[in-house]
């Protein structure tokens, strides 16, 4: 099966964390088990006895949920004490005039545009004044598509060149995007999707608008077919900005274009991003030439983007924030400081970099001139150094390499070439950096590193090539946009093949993804191992069974896993009322074909395509992607 995320385009000489890493841990003395994570202020569920750990014995506890055990279930397990609830499946009436979800997936592209779209991701949940507790617009990304779940029996899975293959394309195109959703908490408690004007659907086919240096008439934007952008694919994690709209990000754009023309050959450019003939195999080119490669070239530079959304003004048009560069966006996590907006994005592929953007002024100064400050600032990619520094290195045209005389036209050429860029001034290759999240209290940041396995078969030869992943956390100056200092968080993995590095009691676990510190500092790690390596003792996952959710409280030093999904699926999304009484989190692709479930069910299909899983409603039906309510039965907070 295709792991798209680790196939690395980065040809650069550039160094690999990969490398820094080993000399960072063995210098640090980070290789004795738990003093790994004691040196990070991390140790496992019970707080141990040796030296390191005994210095946080004294805190106070904030975990005091009963860690669930790993499983390979086809259900969604939650610690004792606590209860869920299902909403806002795919397919759920969303938009005035919506027909119901369809079991045999016969709804038409019509209404996939006014339902909940597929496969949810990132979220945030918008508390409604001065109800916020009870009443919220939830905002969730929809990544990508399934075939062998959104499309019929009869119609099959084959995209071809007639009405047939076009509306498959516009189905496909529509569950796609963005998804604003009122919900609320009724009189018994459950939380239910309400009908409210503020409801709305951000689809491939929405009108957008750019923003910032990039603009539709730079020569590489210009396109017959879609002379003004329209729509937003494969939306991962996301972003709020200080003043209240939701940024969704653009992450393996690059699968969605293709050609059957034999003699189209990718731009220097084009194969940087990962571009091919064949792309991932939606063959969308084959119905709809928007996304064919020969006849509409430039299309796939209208992708790649963070886009603002502002979900309380329905019928504004989304932006492309150009000023934060070309990439394959994982997330957008903005934070403030000294009351300039800061923005994080990692370049979720192998071998790619993590980003900041700064703005030029304070976000307030900048918004009462009627300016965004996503538009007006300063794009940084990260120089990882052995010695635990690093630094944050300028992506702006005419500083270091990036000038006309080395063939740099402007500051538009810069983003959209970012990646090339980011080559260009020494930036350090990562393991598929994803979410980043930032601490209330402390200031730092941690990235997610989800894994720098390649094929992801070697699981006995130490931290080469890290089939498992881990978390780097970095600290930066109030006054220094262009420093830090960086170390590792936590190593993920399975003792039972990385005795070295994973303590024998940490909770296993593998390819850390999602991730979101609240509001008392509570670090949430969320898994995405990927379908071909699930449960496999050939990849060393054969005892951490499906995606799951952990918490961790770097004050405290213990760390418990607080839920497990169904077969198939990745854990992603997690956001909190106010009160932190009630807390969201997404399934995404659930009942997806999965190597190890495939060679016991069978794979699904169109004419079967709950082999795998039937969650969230069982009985055989078809799986869909979801949105789980959690809370305690006694009424208290999560987690806690």
């Amino acid at each position: 099966m295709l792991d798209t995320d680790d196939i690395g385009s980065n040809n650069s000489s550039n160094a690999h964390i990969e490398d820094l890493i080993a000399t960072r841990i063995s210098r640090r003395n980070l290789l004795t088990g738990a003093a790994a994570l004691a040196a990070a202020g991390l140790v496992p569920g019970a707080l141990l006895s040796s030296a390191p750990a005994a210095a946080n014995s004294s805190r106070v506890r904030k975990l005091r949920f009963e860690a669930v055990p790993t499983s390979t279930a086809d259900t969604f397990v939650v610690p004792k004490g606590y209860r869920t609830q299902v909403i806002a499946p795919w397919g759920t009436p969303l938009i005035a005039g919506a027909p119901a979800f369809a079991e045999d997936a016969s709804n038409t592209a019509a209404d996939q545009a006014l339902q909940v779209g597929f496969n949810h991701d990132g979220l945030h949940y918008f508390p409604l004044k001065p109800f916020g507790n009870t009443r919220g617009l939830l905002v969730m990304n929809h990544e990508y598509t399934d075939a062998s779940q959104i499309y019929t029996a009869a119609q099959g899975s084959t995209i071809t060149n007639d009405a047939a293959g076009r509306e498959k394309v516009a189905k496909a195109l529509a569950g796609h995007g963005v998804s604003v959703i009122a919900i609320h908490r009724n009189r018994s408690g459950s939380w239910e999707v309400v009908t409210d004007p503020r409801n709305r659907r951000v689809t491939g086919t929405t009108p957008m608008a750019f923003s910032g240096p990039v603009t539709m008439s730079h020569p590489l934007m210009q396109s017959t077919i879609t002379p003004q952008p329209r729509g937003t694919l494969n939306n991962c994690a996301h972003g709020v900005t200080p003043w209240g709209t939701y940024l969704a990000c653009e992450e393996n754009w690059n699968g969605y274009f293709g050609t059957a023309e034999a003699s189209w050959t990718a731009t220097a450019l084009e194969q940087r991003y990962g571009i091919t003939r064949a792309g991932f195999g939606y063959n969308w080119h084959v119905a709809e030439p928007r996304f064919d490669l020969n006849v509409n070239r430039n299309e796939l530079n209208h992708f790649g983007w963070v886009v603002e959304i502002d979900p309380a003004k329905p019928e504004s048009t989304p932006v492309k924030r150009s000023a934060l560069g070309r990439i394959k966006h994982e997330g957008a996590t903005c934070t403030e400081r000294n009351g300039r907006v800061v923005v994080y994005s990692g370049d979720d592929e192998n071998g790619d970099y993590l980003y900041k953007f700064v703005s030029s002024a304070p976000w307030r100064r900048l918004r009462a001139q009627g300016r965004s400050p996503l538009d007006h600032g300063t794009l940084y990619v990260a120089r990882f150094d052995a010695d635990g520094t690093g630094a944050w290195l300028p992506l702006v045209h005419g500083q270091g390499p990036l000038t006309t005389a080395n063939n740099w036209v402007d500051q538009a050429d810069v983003l959209i070439r970012t990646r090339l860029a980011a080559d260009a001034v020494g930036a350090t290759k990562l393991h598929r950096p994803e979410w980043v999240a930032v601490h209330p209290k402390t200031g730092d940041v941690y990235v997610t590193l989800t894994n720098g396995s390649g094929n992801n078969a070697a699981v006995n030869s130490g931290r080469d090539p890290n089939p498992y992943g881990h978390i780097v956390r970095f600290s930066e100056s109030e006054t220094d946009d262009t420093s830090f200092q960086w170390d590792i968080f936590i190593v993920a993995g399975d003792p039972q093949y990385d005795s070295v590095n994973v303590p024998a009691d940490q909770p296993v676990f593998g390819s850390p993804d999602g991730l979101w510190i609240d509001d008392r500092g509570i670090v949430w790690i969320q898994t995405d191992i990927s379908n071909s390596s699930q449960n496999r003792a050939d990849r060393g996952y054969d005892r951490i069974g499906n995606n799951q959710m952990l918490a961790a409280d770097p004050e405290s030093g213990e760390i418990k896993r607080f839920l497990t999904g169904p077969r198939g699926c990745e854990i992603t999304g997690v956001i909190m009322t106010p009160d932190r009484r009630t807390m969201f989190v997404n399934v995404q692709h659930p009942g997806e074909s999965t190597t190890f479930w495939n060679n016991q069910f069978g794979a699904p299909t169109v004419a079967n395509p709950a082999t795998v899983s039937s969650w969230p409603f069982g009985g055989g039906k078809r799986p869909r992607p979801a949105t789980v309510v959690i809370t305690r039965i006694d009424g208290g907070e999560i987690g806690r």
